[in-house]
């Protein structure tokens, strides 16, 4: 029995991972306390402090007791680091050899691993020590494609691959695989979006949800006894982080569908989660109901994209974001500053530099254009109350929506192309068969299989492009009964909100003043959301159309 030195503790060293825990009893912390107990007491180790990582993996020495254990060591508080096994301690080999081969004998650190008879102060084990650690580390990495498959296999199933639940949603009591809505939560991620509609952006959604008393996350999972891996906020429960407003905002998952592999890590080593092009994405819809509505999930996107760039006097206009030059395509800049009055602001292409820039100037007051466009929306919201049989007519004629093209016929062909491809499969691999049982020769099967692999590959890409196009007709058609939710309301109003613009109005492009008249003029193409330019008729193109109507009827 070789006694440790005095007055310094033994370090007795657990760990486990997700991965590990799937092993059984064997590895559970429990268990490893046993051991390392039982070991300590026989062979004189009295001192001794438990040190444990659960749920963190081997390939990382970034783990906060193992980190604390090190600082001990450094400090000298440490003689002697015991664990059940190598892979207990770590699995990745270079880093495993430079702590038990230079750092712990540099600092006179013994180190015992029980199982493998390793005991670097009786120099016994040590000789095996690098191919154990070898072996630890390709089990890690075997173990990281087996996860990988797992992974794959469930997705191509249509099952979701995280497990982590997004704020708003609660995995259900009766089937921990489905999500429902947790309704405390989901109203806050609608407010959230309500926000962003009305033209705020994630720092004074953060702030406004502080001021209004929403709580936080992290604090309200808490509050509701669920496990959390964040730390409370030092300002409080109502404290929000512009990245946590970022997050619910970009977060598909709130339309009722699945994102599989948006993320991933670097490697089985480095734990580090970097972000996959957006075409390598799963997405399977309709597995949750949704928190937030795919038309204002998609309109948050759009103005996401086009941020607000703030003005020195931090005023800011309904329109900006929305205003492009209609001849360079450049985004004009809203110009306001403590020498210009508010009715003398005024927006202008950023492309235009006093004449020495690659456009001319294309210029618009704001109050111009706040009269323009709240007249345009009046217009067409009075139009689509009186006529709204003929803006829907107006709007199949722009979009070439026919009888013959429709969602349920799309549908239809879509499930009998899918049996075919999985007819064609059995049938391939029955021919297959065959010409190896020798019931087929070589030069028929060869023919079969090229005729059959040509229909299938045809079917295939024939039945992507329809489902993308049924996508894209059924995202349409809720775009367009948004657009007339809003616009119907839309008749009276005395004043443009951020919420109006925002829900209405994709684009605006500005062209050049002319003089007409006498007067200056500035023409704005308006693209609505759904529906794009809209030219309300005269007087005879709307009997037309209105005859046209009533035409298709009694055909």
């Amino acid at each position: 029995m070789i006694k440790q030195a005095e007055n310094k503790i033994t370090a007795l060293y657990c760990r486990l991972s997700q991965d590990d825990g799937r092993e059984g009893e064997s590895n559970s912390i429990s268990n490893q306390k046993e051991i390392l107990s039982q070991y300590a007491r026989t062979n004189g180790f009295h001192n001794t402090m438990f040190f444990v990582d659960d749920g963190i993996s081997g390939t990382t020495f970034d783990r906060p007791d193992f980190q604390r254990m090190q600082r001990m060591i450094e400090n000298g508080e440490i003689g002697v680091v015991i664990v059940k096994d190598l892979s207990r301690f770590g699995r990745n080999y270079l880093d495993v050899g430079e702590y038990l081969e230079i750092k712990y004998p540099t600092l006179g650190v013994r180190f015992i691993a029980i199982q493998e008879n390793v005991d670097t102060l009786k120099n016994t084990g040590t000789e095996m020590m690098p191919f154990n650690n070898i072996f630890n580390e390709w089990y890690a990495a075997q173990t990281s494609k087996k996860i990988r498959a797992v992974w794959k296999s469930k997705a191509d199933k249509g099952e979701r691959v995280a497990s982590a639940v997004p704020f708003g949603y609660k995995k259900s009591e009766d089937n921990p695989k489905q999500w429902i809505v947790d309704e405390p939560a989901a109203k806050t991620v609608r407010r959230i979006f309500e926000l962003c509609i009305e033209g705020l952006g994630p720092t004074k959604i953060a702030r406004r949800l502080e001021t209004e008393g929403f709580m936080n996350p992290t604090s309200y999972q808490l509050s509701v006894g669920r496990k959390t891996s964040n730390t409370v906020s030092e300002r409080g429960d109502y404290a929000w982080k512009t990245s946590s407003i970022e997050h619910i905002l970009d977060n598909r998952q709130y339309t009722g569908c699945t994102v599989n592999f948006k993320t991933s890590l670097v490697s089985y080593k480095v734990h580090k989660t970097v972000y996959n092009p957006e075409d390598e994405w799963q997405i399977i819809p309709n597995t949750q109901e949704a928190i937030i509505d795919e038309d204002t999930f998609n309109r948050v996107q759009e103005l996401r994209e086009h941020r607000r760039r703030n003005t020195a006097t931090s005023r800011e206009s309904l329109f900006s974001g929305l205003l492009y030059c209609a001849d360079c395509k450049s985004k004009l800049y809203f110009c306001a500053a403590k020498s210009i009055k508010p009715n003398q602001e005024f927006h202008r292409c950023s492309a235009y530099k006093e004449n020495l820039g690659t456009c001319s100037i294309h210029y618009i007051r704001e109050v111009v254009l706040r009269e323009t466009i709240l007249e345009l929306v009046k217009r067409v919201a009075l139009f689509v109350q009186q006529y709204e049989a003929v803006f829907l007519y107006m709007y199949a004629k722009k979009h070439n929506i026919t009888k013959e093209i429709n969602s349920r016929n799309m549908k239809s062909a879509i499930e009998r192309d899918k049996r075919r491809i999985k007819e064609l499969d059995k049938l391939i691999e029955r021919i297959y068969e065959d010409n190896v049982l020798g019931k087929i020769p070589d030069a028929r099967f060869a023919k079969m299989m090229s005729s059959y692999e040509a229909e299938q590959n045809q079917l295939i890409e024939t039945t992507a492009k329809a489902e993308q196009a049924l996508k894209t007709m059924e995202q349409d058609k809720v775009d367009l009964r948004a657009f007339l939710e809003i616009i119907r309301q839309c008749t009276e109003i005395t004043e443009l909100t951020p919420t109006i613009v925002n829900r209405l109005i994709q684009r605006i492009e500005v062209h050049k003043s002319e003089k007409i008249n006498g007067r200056k003029q500035v023409r704005l193409d308006v693209y609505f959301t759904a529906v794009g330019l809209i030219n309300l008729p005269d007087e005879k193109e709307l009997f037309e159309m209105m005859q046209e109507i009533q035409s298709a009827k009694s055909a």
